[in-house]
């Protein structure tokens, strides 16, 4: 049965290769292959959070819903097919746009590179149901990712359920780093695994602590799990590759840009049991993680800092107008798990460190803006491919990034700059 193009051999080795090896002889069982293989393909098709794509897998199966985007039928009948499983109303009216948005990345040649890839450097691709799929993303519903890749011990992905994530600004004081080093410990020494995103500053103290005391941790990427990010970090990433796991939904050779964090702090959130902001600035880039958390019922903690700290002002801020609860040491962060918050969406934009905020521009203008060089011009179909949307939504954003003088065209495509 071709799959992709593909015949059943090529994609039963494809997958082969990202699947644990204790299977005889490298066997699959039935159907996995093919499971496995459709689902890779749609981490290369649709970006993070995508809920069309996630209600056509959900409903249709990974590998039928590739199927049937592939095919050059009409929206028409893939939202009969949706109707038919009993799909949410007006999923319909999605699937135009959506299939407008995947149409670009429709490449087998891409899903083939991205798991050589994953092979090469010995990562995995985890798919629901597995015993290390964590089944805290779940709760993201349609936008729950459709997989993960990752690298590291299968011991660190199965323990997420018993995590604590610890997020705070890049631009990290003393007095922060000081905190999530034992805020860390501690969490480690009663038991929890800690989650956090591999930035400078709280970041990287929280897996660093976490390492040194001989805990596991977890670091979600926003590009693929062959890039490390920041670069400065590569070393620490290769430690917690090593001793704990790196996770990403995006294929290996997928760089990280400003909406693919914004994207990931939503898995940080959902993946762990609790969330603690340490330090961050009033707009800060961690309270878009706090705003998955409260948006999930999950437990949400803040540690204050001093009043006069500008870099405090966003726990603060969690403290007082969105119920985060109030926590000073590890024990007190150890007993937010077993609570709950009240089921809040803070409306809270991000405006510092990587996964700082949209600054007033649209959705789509951030990943069109993400997808443009500052040097080398790029056509509008090669943006559509590289930001996964329509060619009339990039032309859109396009011109809205044009008259604030963000962009401008060459005579050979767009670019960066005024």
């Amino acid at each position: 049965m071709m799959q992709f193009g593909l015949d059943e051999a090529t994609v039963n080795e494809l997958a082969a290769g990202v699947r644990p090896t204790d299977a005889p002889h490298g066997e699959m069982e039935p159907g996995v292959a093919g499971e496995v293989f459709a689902r890779a393909a749609w981490t290369c098709i649709a970006e993070p959070g995508d809920g069309t794509a996630g209600v056509l897998v959900d409903r249709l199966g990974a590998g039928p819903a590739l199927a049937a985007v592939l095919d050059p039928g009409t929206s028409g009948r893939l939202a009969a097919m949706l109707a038919d499983t009993g799909g949410p109303e007006g999923s319909g009216s999605e699937l135009e746009p959506a299939l407008q948005r995947w149409r670009p990345r429709l490449s087998s040649a891409e899903v083939i590179r991205a798991l050589r890839q994953a092979v090469r450097l010995s990562a995995q691709l985890a798919i629901p149901g597995d015993d290390v799929w964590p089944g805290g993303v779940d709760d993201l519903g349609p936008h729950a990712p459709i997989a993960l890749w990752w690298r590291g011990i299968a011991p660190a992905l199965a323990s997420l359920p018993n995590s604590i994530a610890l997020v705070g600004a890049r631009a990290a004081t003393g007095y922060g780093e000081h905190v999530a080093m034992e805020a860390s410990a501690g969490l480690v020494d009663r038991g929890f695994t800690i989650v956090s995103g591999a930035a400078y500053g709280i970041d990287g103290m929280a897996h660093r602590a976490a390492l040194a005391s001989s805990g596991l941790t977890v670091a979600f990427l926003a590009g693929g799990v062959d890039r490390f990010y920041p670069s400065g970090h590569d070393a620490l990433l290769g430690r917690i590759a090593a001793d704990g796991a790196v996770v990403s939904e995006l294929p290996c050779g997928a760089a990280p840009t400003k909406w693919r964090f914004l994207q990931r702090n939503r898995l940080i959130a959902a993946s762990s049991a609790a969330t603690v902001v340490l330090e961050a600035g009033w707009r800060s880039g961690s309270l878009n993680t706090a705003g998955h958390a409260a948006a999930l019922g999950r437990p949400l903690g803040a540690v204050p800092g001093p009043v006069t700290s500008p870099t405090s002002a966003g726990c603060h801020r969690l403290i007082r107008e969105y119920d985060a609860v109030c926590v000073t040491t590890a024990a007190e962060m150890a007993e937010l798990v077993g609570e709950r918050t009240l089921s809040l969406t803070l409306d809270l934009q991000a405006a510092d460190g990587d996964s700082g905020g949209f600054g007033g521009r649209t959705s789509d203008q951030i990943r069109v803006f993400d997808a443009l060089s500052g040097r080398s011009p790029r056509t509008v179909p090669d943006v559509a491919r590289r930001a996964g949307l329509s060619t009339a939504a990039v032309q859109g954003a396009l011109g809205a990034l044009g008259l604030e003088g963000a962009v401008r065209e060459r005579e050979t495509g767009w670019v960066r700059g005024g």
